[in-house]
């Protein structure tokens, strides 16, 4: 086992080096600066060519790159320069915020998935798992964004059940249970319909494999042998079905990170996603480059726990 992470952490090193060049230079490629009609339309020329020069942006940029790399190994990833605070303390406010809106959502998507994935698939072609394959084809059909929307209309404005906007009320009465409670007032909207969004894979890989796995000439043997149908589907059937389920959870938890820019645009929530939309209307370079190459980062290491659960839960796969 230690092998294969061994093998696969050093197949990471060239993709973040190839990564961070990619983010680099194509952020560099976008058309403006964020200096150019930003901060005052009516700004005085010299005045933007003396930030350009302040900020390095005259440089060549390949100079530029080798500048931002070793700042990179410093644990510096630059000042923001529209937020005028550095891109550390800022991502890190957010980041918290993306982090418990992915945990709540990643614990509610298993809540629902597994349940009807093994529904789904005990009762293959009757009522129950009819009808959650119409679930599953409604929620695989209707795009996010729409979902999103929908739900903040009718939940936020129409309803009135849940906040519409940030992550805690300005009311909110002191103390810290009252504010754990606000912050979860929040989170759930967003969460809920996300989780809800998601479950599709999860409940057809699930259906599937115990549907597959009902006929293996194992199940067939303990069947013959006389264990109870309860010990078989629980021990052999349902086991090796949340096999695949349990190596994807690594790339869930990247997906959801990174498709954190959606949820959190359309439900104001600021968190990195809400962040990397507003560095990129704003060429905020030092925030644009370093979200994306923390989410390139994170969709990386996602595979890498894939890999590694996989390699724990199915030793044939194993590196000898």
């Amino acid at each position: 086992m230690w092998k294969t992470i061994l093998r696969r952490v050093l197949v990471m090193i060239p993709q973040i080096i190839i990564l961070s060049i990619l983010i680099f230079f194509l952020a560099k490629m976008m058309p403006g600066d964020p200096f150019t009609g930003l901060i005052d339309p009516k700004m005085d020329v010299n005045t933007i060519a003396k930030l350009k020069q302040e900020y390095g942006l005259n440089d060549a940029p390949w100079v530029q790159y080798l500048n931002w790399v070793k700042n990179l190994f410093r644990g510096d990833l630059g000042m923001s320069y529209t937020q005028h605070m550095s891109v550390t303390s800022l991502i890190g406010d957010r980041a918290q915020n993306t982090f418990w809106l992915s945990l709540v959502t990643i614990i509610l998507s298993y809540l629902f998935a597994i349940p009807m994935g093994i529904i789904a698939g005990r009762y293959k072609d009757k009522w129950p798992d009819q009808t959650i394959r119409i679930f599953n084809y409604i929620t695989f059909a209707i795009p996010g964004f729409v979902a999103y929307v929908l739900a903040l209309w009718l939940f936020g404005y129409l309803l009135n059940w849940f906040p519409t906007t940030g992550t805690v009320s300005v009311s909110v009465a002191p103390g810290i249970f009252n504010y754990i409670l606000d912050r979860a007032h929040h989170i759930i909207l967003p969460a809920l319909v996300a989780a809800l969004i998601s479950t599709t894979t999860t409940v057809q890989y699930l259906r599937t494999g115990i549907i597959d796995n009902q006929v293996e000439d194992y199940v067939r043997t303990a069947r013959s042998k006389g264990v109870p149908e309860r010990v078989v589907f629980n021990k052999h059937i349902l086991r090796n079905s949340l096999l695949p389920i349990t190596a994807f959870i690594g790339n869930v938890i990247g997906a959801l990170l990174g498709g954190a820019v959606m949820i959190e645009t359309v439900f104001s929530y600021p968190g990195m996603g809400k962040l990397f939309m507003e560095s990129i209307s704003q060429r905020d370079y030092p925030v644009l480059t370093a979200l994306i190459l923390m989410f390139g980062i994170l969709a990386i290491v996602g595979n890498l726990i894939s890999d590694i659960v996989m390699t724990i839960v199915d030793p044939r796969i194993r590196v000898k």
